[in-house]
């Protein structure tokens, strides 16, 4: 399988990254109720898109990048753990949340790629030993930074293969 332009040339830890849409103004909108506004039903119609869209991962669990507890707090809900329970009830995968937060880090919105990278190094560590082969679900994919350190934690923690699956993909 091919990278994409904005994937190739990079070492990255996850195998594939897939979206069921592109991060657009709509979407933008979409995804800022879904999150700060506490339109939590968007996770049902948001996975009923990912299902439309991306096939189901060959994968023993779908896992999901863990929240910011401070932001968790304030919105009362975590809409990528959302979106990956309505994902494992769709494709019949349990659900696990094997990774957890190792600190406080800023909001990667306004960051710039370099910026996000540095942002979540680190920024996450297994809960537990991951299975072979894993599908972390977050909600917005913008440089992969996220996904990428995520699925590193993974990997540390034994998966040997991490496909990364999200409701949207910013595009370049």
């Amino acid at each position: 399988m091919s990278r994409c332009r904005d994937c190739a040339g990079r070492r990255l830890s996850f195998a594939t990254a897939r979206a069921a849409v592109e991060y657009d103004d709509a979407v933008r909108r979409i995804v800022a109720g879904w999150k700060e506004r506490g339109l939590r039903r968007l996770a049902l119609e948001a996975a009923a898109l990912v299902v439309d869209a991306v096939p189901r991962p060959d994968v023993e669990l779908v896992t999901f990048v863990p929240p910011d507890h401070d932001r968790r707090l304030r919105r009362g809900h975590h809409p990528a753990e959302q979106l990956a329970r309505e994902l494992g009830r769709r494709w019949s995968l349990p659900v696990e949340p094997f990774l957890v937060r190792s600190g406080p880090s800023k909001r990667q919105r306004g960051l710039g790629r370099l910026e996000r990278r540095d942002n979540v190094r680190d920024a996450f560590r297994p809960a537990a030993a991951a299975p072979r082969r894993v599908c972390l679900v977050d909600d917005v994919y913008t440089s992969g930074a996220t996904a990428n350190a995520a699925s590193l934690a993974l990997k540390k923690s034994g998966a040997r293969r991490v496909e990364v699956v999200c409701f949207a993909r910013v595009v370049r």
